[in-house]
């Protein structure tokens, strides 16, 4: 939507430059022309922004386009007559930056598509809430002033819901993602009966916010660490780092679930949660429908990682789905330059996703003697279920592709179809948590899609 926009202002860019070297009108007929040009470039605007279902990425050109048609108002009612004629070359200079000024407003919707979610299964309409679980236990590390750790905490629950009580499943997203990078399957297990709750971690988010409604941003330090893992850290530095990162967010997940699970049995929530006014009443409705008593965890990458070391370090999760994450909280040391990776046996029902590429590395690795946590993990696993789809690298796995092409590809995205494999993925993540956590049916997954 974002070319069709801008090629309608061109249009009307070239049209009025054309006109005006080939008429040599008056200044005052010229600005008369731009102001029909610029009104009629903004109701463009304006339609393809009712026209969108992602309305936020027209509305810098809708603004600004605003203003300018009020400013070519004033000027034109304000300067009055004037004998001399437009140059043709202020004209096409004009015509030039009007059109490089539109493009650089349409950014936004040039670099992310109209995509509002996949199809759900499931019956329930779904609803979603907010807060933030402030941690009194912790300080932030990545703050200066002393400041308790928060974790800002979105649900997705059926809006429709009866006295009937719904598993919970939690999720934590990957390095430097955000807590919407799975949303289509967070709908569709909520559709179908489930509370999820998605996490950011701050810090490790690409952004979020605070209980000051700061917004936060990703580290800068946490970026180069986490992108240049391979280059220039030997094994003792990449674990000193899996140590650390896994502390930061297993302790960020365990807190939530903890503080879910308390607010569930006794009713209400206390002090720890920031709960804006306008969302107190549907997370009293949400947290009296949820059902602790089996809980699920998942995540996309680090946050799959996370999910797998809470599954370990706790007795109250029924399942784990991880979609494509290294499981870091598996290496347990470094000896003679050798990961030492945890070998004992997995208790808890486990998914893990695989992208494409991973899984032909991953299979070369291991042949020629190479040790890899998850290929130990769910091979020893008391029931571990591992799935691949063909053509996919690691981004296919969340939302982002069809939410923005260009940023999929930039971060990795195969030549498979992102829709069809996240249709994949939460398909199987439903039919493994209705399986472990409702008790419904006989979990399969094929090897390989």
């Amino acid at each position: 939507m974002g070319i069709s926009a801008l090629i309608v202002i061109a249009l009307l860019e070239t049209a009025l430059a054309v006109r005006t070297c080939a008429a040599r009108p008056d200044k005052k007929t010229w600005r008369r022309d731009r102001l029909i040009v610029r009104v009629s470039e903004l109701l463009n605007i304006v339609f393809h922004y009712f026209c969108s279902s992602q309305k936020w990425r027209f509305i810098p050109a809708v603004i600004v386009l605003a203003a300018l048609s009020v400013i070519s108002v004033l000027v034109f009612v304000i300067a009055g007559n004037q004998d001399s004629t437009k140059k043709p070359f202020g004209a096409v200079v004009s015509c030039i930056m009007s059109i490089l000024l539109c493009g650089i407003l349409l950014v936004p919707a040039f670099l992310f598509t109209n995509y509002s979610g996949l199809p759900v299964s499931g019956n329930h309409e779904i609803k979603e809430t907010s807060a933030i679980l402030i941690d009194s236990s912790r300080t932030d590390p990545f703050e200066e002033d002393g400041s308790y750790r928060e974790v800002p905490v979105h649900f997705y629950y059926p809006a429709d819901a009866g006295t009937e009580e719904y598993p919970l499943v939690v999720f934590s997203h990957g390095a430097f993602g955000y807590y919407q990078s799975n949303t289509s399957t967070y709908m569709e297990l909520a559709s179908s009966g489930y509370t999820v709750a998605a996490l950011d971690h701050p810090h490790h988010a690409f952004f979020t916010q605070d209980t000051s409604g700061n917004m936060v941003i990703v580290d800068g330090t946490f970026i180069d660490r986490a992108m240049n893992l391979d280059n220039d850290m030997n094994p003792e530095e990449q674990y000193a780092l899996y140590t650390e990162w896994m502390a930061l967010r297993t302790a960020d997940m365990n807190f939530a679930v903890d503080e879910i699970k308390t607010a569930v049995q006794n009713g209400t929530t206390d002090d720890s949660w920031f709960i804006a006014n306008q969302e107190k009443e549907a997370i009293s409705a949400m947290l009296k429908m949820t059902d602790t008593s089996k809980i699920g965890l998942m995540g996309h990458s680090m946050g799959g990682a996370t999910s797998v070391e809470l599954g370990r370090e706790r007795s109250d999760i029924s399942a784990v789905a991880d979609i494509d994450g290294t499981m870091l909280g598996e290496y347990q040391g470094v000896e003679n330059g050798e990961f030492l990776i945890n070998e004992e046996p997995y208790t808890v029902p486990v998914l893990e996703f695989v992208n494409w590429e991973s899984y032909i590395d991953v299979q070369q690795y291991v042949e020629q003697g190479g040790r890899y946590p998850n290929e130990i993990l769910i091979r020893q696993a008391d029931t571990g279920f591992s799935t691949t789809v063909k053509d996919t690298l690691h981004m296919d796995f969340t939302d982002l592709p069809m939410f923005s092409p260009y940023l999929g590809k930039l971060l990795g995205s195969g030549e498979r179809s992102t829709e069809e494999t996240m249709k994949i993925v939460n398909s199987a993540v439903l039919s493994f948590f209705n399986c472990y956590l409702k008790g419904e049916g006989v979990f399969t997954v094929q090897d390989i899609y």
